[in-house]
C-alpha cells in the first residue's frame, strides 16, 4: 500500500474500529490459551506435555498451531480443528449431495444455511475430539511414564473436561467468524497465524542455543535464515501472480457515447491461499493420533498397525512429507473449486452482456476459463505443496527440528498477513470512494 493509503488506515475511523475489533478477539484467544482445564492436576500435566513437546515433533506442531494451548492444557487444547473439519466435510457434500448443491446455488441465502449446517457439526465433532484427546493423554502418559496422570475421572469430572475443551473449542469458531466479518481477513486464517505469531519466540529462542552450540550450527540457523527470506519473497510473488482474461461487454450508453465496454477478469495463480496447508496439516494429524491411542490394544494386529502408523506419519518420515505434497495440492484444487467456479462466473457474464473475445457465451466460456484456471492452479499448487514441504528437507539436511517447525510457521503467517494486507487495501479504497 502507499503512504497516502497507509495514512487512511490509521485515520479512517470505519477501519480502525474494525482493526481494534480484530485486534481485541486476538487477545481473547491468547487468553483462552493460558485457561487450564479445570481438573486433575494441572502443574504434573504440563510438565508431562512440555517433556512430550520437545520429543514428539507431532505434538511440536500440534502445539504451535494452538499457540501453545497443548503445552497449558488448555481450554483451546483442540483449538479450531473440530470447526475445519466441519468445513471440509460440508464442502464435500455440497459435491455429493444434490440438497447441498442446490444450496450453494441460492447465493447469499444459501452460503449462510450451509455455514449455519457447518456451525451444528462442528459441535459433535468438537465432543468427539475432546473425548479423543484426554483419552490420547491419558495413553500416553501410561505409555511414557506408566503412570495414569489423569486418574480415573467419575462421570462428573469426564463432563467438566469435556465441556471445557468443547466449550473452548465453539468459543473459538465464534471468534473466528467475528473476526471474518470485520472485513480484514479470513478470520479463522488469523487466529491461526496469531497463535504462530505468538510462538515464534520461542523458536527463535531455541534457534539461538542451536546457534550458540557450536560453529557448525550457527552456520545452519544462518542458512536458514537466508532461506526463509528467500522463500517470503517468493511466497509474495505466488500470492500477487494473476493471468487476467479480457472480457467484453455488448454497446451501451455512456458518458462519451454509444459503444462497447471493456474490463478484465483477474484469475490469481494460488486463489485458495493458505487454506491448503491448513486443512493439510489438520488430516496428517489424524494418522498419527489413531496410531498412539491404540497402540495398546489387546490385539496384536491392531497394535502392530496403530505402531506403523506412528512410524509411517512421523512429521521427519518420508511417507509423511510426499502425502503433505499430495494433500496440499489436492486441497489447492478443492478450495479453488470453491472460491473460483467457472460455471457461475461463465452464467454471470451471460447475463450482464459480457463475452471474452473469440469465446462464445455460455457453455465454451464456462470450459475456457476450466481450462485456465487448471493449468494456472496446477503450477501454483505444486509451488504451495513445494514450499510446504521445503522445512521437512531442511530437517533432513540440518536435523533440527526447530527450523521444520518456524518454516511452516513462515509460510502460514507470511500468506495470511500479505491476504489480510489485501483485504484493508480494498477496504481503504472502498473508503475512499465514500
Amino acid at each position: 500500500m502507499q503512504h497516502g493509503r497507509i495514512k487512511q488506515l490509521l485515520t479512517n475511523r470505519d477501519i480502525r474500529k474494525r482493526l481494534l475489533g480484530v485486534f481485541g478477539i486476538i487477545f481473547l484467544f491468547r487468553v483462552l490459551a493460558h485457561i487450564p482445564i479445570p481438573i486433575g492436576d494441572t502443574t504434573t500435566l504440563r510438565q508431562f506435555l512440555e517433556d512430550i513437546l520437545s520429543s514428539n515433533q507431532l505434538f511440536g506442531l500440534v502445539d504451535l498451531f494452538s499457540g501453545g494451548a497443548v503445552a497449558n492444557f488448555s481450554i483451546a487444547i483442540i483449538g479450531l480443528a473440530p470447526f475445519i473439519n466441519a468445513s471440509i466435510i460440508m464442502q464435500l457434500l455440497t459435491y455429493a449431495l444434490p440438497k447441498f448443491s442446490e444450496l450453494k446455488k441460492e447465493g447469499e441465502e444459501g452460503r449462510r444455511k450451509i455455514n449455519q449446517y457447518t456451525r451444528y457439526l462442528t459441535l459433535p465433532l468438537a465432543i468427539g475430539q475432546s473425548i479423543g484427546t484426554i483419552f490420547f493423554i491419558k495413553q500416553l502418559a501410561i505409555q511414557q511414564t506408566q503412570t495414569d496422570i489423569i486418574g480415573d475421572p467419575t462421570l462428573a469430572e469426564w463432563a467438566i473436561m469435556v465441556i471445557s475443551i468443547t466449550g473452548g473449542s465453539m468459543l473459538l469458531m465464534w471468534l473466528g467468524e467475528i473476526a471474518t466479518e470485520k472485513g480484514v481477513g479470513n478470520g479463522i486464517s488469523i487466529l491461526i497465524a496469531s497463535s504462530i505469531i505468538a510462538q515464534l519466540p520461542n523458536i527463535f529462542g531455541q534457534a539461538v542455543s542451536l546457534a550458540q552450540a557450536s560453529s557448525q550450527q550457527m552456520m545452519t540457523v544462518i542458512l536458514f535464515v537466508i532461506g526463509a527470506l528467500i522463500v517470503t519473497y517468493f511466497i509474495v510473488k505466488l500470492n500477487e501472480a494473476q493471468r487476467t482474461v479480457r472480457v467484453s461487454y455488448a454497446k451501451r450508453m455512456q458518458a462519451s457515447g454509444y459503444g462497447g465496454v471493456e474490463s478484465e477478469l483477474p484469475i490469481r495463480v494460488l486463489t485458495a491461499g493458505v487454506i491448503p496447508i491448513i486443512f493439510a496439516i489438520a488430516f496428517m494429524s489424524v494418522p498419527t493420533f489413531v496410531g498412539q491411542l491404540f497402540q495398546n490394544a489387546d490385539a496384536a494386529w491392531l497394535a502392530e498397525f496403530a505402531t506403523n502408523l506412528t512410524v509411517w506419519f512421523n512429521p521427519s518420515s518420508a511417507i509423511y512429507a510426499v502425502a503433505y505434497f499430495g494433500l496440499v495440492i489436492a486441497f489447492t484444487y478443492f478450495y479453488t473449486g470453491i472460491a473460483f467456479n467457472p460455471s457461475d462466473i461463465a452464467e454471470n457474464l451471460q447475463k450482464q452482456g459480457g463475452f471474452i473475445p473469440g469465446i462464445r457465451p455460455g457453455k465454451q466460456t464456462e470450459n475456457y476459463l476450466r481450462r485456465i484456471v487448471n493449468r494456472i492452479t496446477l503450477f501454483g499448487s505444486i509451488s504451495l505443496g513445494f514450499i510446504a514441504v521445503l522445512p521437512f528437507i531442511g530437517e533432513q539436511l540440518t536435523g533440527s527440528s526447530v527450523l521444520t517447525f518456524g518454516g511452516t510457521g513462515l509460510l502460514i503467517v507470511v500468506s495470511v498477513a500479505i491476504q489480510t494486507m489485501r483485504q484493508l487495501d480494498s477496504q481503504i479504497i472502498s473508503a475512499s470512494y465514500e
